[in-house]
């Protein structure tokens, strides 16, 4: 076994890959991933900026959704697939820590925007009369705005915690990005106060967010039941059921990882649910809400005419 133990401040990202034909197959995979995942979120966002239609309350937020993943899968694969090809697993203290923070921030920040985008959908089908005046672009700009200040606060607490910490002699991070728990891990103090505040973190950010999109979905669910319009029904059971796609493959394996004590974790399971909520997610969120989606697809062909017309 490598020895990561040293004296300099640099830590060592273990990885999730093995040096093998194996791990290299799957690190092509990650990297096709997080290819699709940059072209399906920016197409997302140009998309949505470029046409007018667009210009609402839903893709807005939706809009935001595709930044946020955008950064997500940036600030993780790219460092583990060039420390994988060059086989150099140190990354440097301050590189760590703006690593974590910028996951942090965006993790969540997602997590509150997919709060209000459940909350979108909710006004739109249970209150549509009044859908004007809850969901006008002031109140939109407001969560989006809401939304970063608070996750980038959060992040600011947890990122200023993990650099201050004494750690000791081994910085070999059980993990292929800078998580914090996994950093945690190697501190060289009794950090269970600490760890208090990340499960309070987690139920704050995750948990309840959970919850609240559940019960309002399950109030949608039941007010497109009631609903005359057999088209209206099948529309609106296609955007509940996208959305909750995204919810559950986001906020299932986040909530399992960050709320389960130390003593039952598990670093190389820690790391493949890891993979569900930094690539897997921002990969399908662009298809899952652009696929049989009518304006989505309208906008694109209206996009793509535009560009047509003025080369010709």
């Amino acid at each position: 076994m490598e020895n990561y133990n040293q004296t300099s401040t640099d830590f060592f990202l273990l990885g999730l890959l093995p040096p093998s034909k194996v791990g290299l197959f799957f690190l092509s995979l990650i990297v096709l991933m997080f290819l699709m995942a940059l072209l399906g979120n920016l197409s997302m966002v140009l998309l949505i900026v470029l046409d007018v239609h667009l210009h609402t309350p839903m893709y807005i937020l939706l809009s935001q959704l595709s930044l946020i993943d955008l950064n997500y899968v940036s600030t993780t694969v790219p460092k583990m697939a060039f420390n994988y090809l060059l086989g150099n697993k140190s990354i440097s203290f301050i590189g760590c820590g703006v690593q974590s923070f910028f996951f942090l921030t965006l993790a969540g920040t997602e997590g509150l925007l997919l709060t209000c985008m459940a909350y979108d959908r909710y006004v739109a089908i249970c209150f549509p009369l009044h859908y004007p005046t809850r969901m006008s672009k002031r109140a939109c700009m407001l969560m989006i705005a809401g939304s970063w200040m608070t996750g980038a606060s959060n992040s600011c607490a947890h990122t200023a915690y993990i650099l201050h910490i004494p750690y000791c002699r081994s910085r070999a991070i059980n993990h292929f990005f800078c998580d914090v728990p996994a950093m945690v891990s190697l501190a060289c103090m009794d950090t269970w106060v600490y760890e208090s505040t990340v499960f309070a973190s987690t139920t704050l950010f995750l948990l309840f967010p959970f919850i609240a999109i559940a019960c309002s979905y399950g109030r949608v669910l039941l007010a497109v039941f009631r609903m005359r319009s057999e088209t209206g029904r099948k529309k609106a059971y296609w955007t509940c059921s996208t959305h909750l796609t995204v919810v559950t493959l986001y906020y299932a394996p986040f909530v399992y990882t960050y709320l389960r004590p130390r003593s039952l974790r598990s670093p190389k399971e820690d790391m493949i649910l890891a993979v569900f909520y930094t690539i897997l997610t921002p990969v399908l969120n662009p298809v899952i809400y652009s696929l049989r989606n009518k304006e989505v697809m309208g906008a694109l062909r209206r996009v793509i005419q535009r560009i047509h017309s003025v080369k010709m």
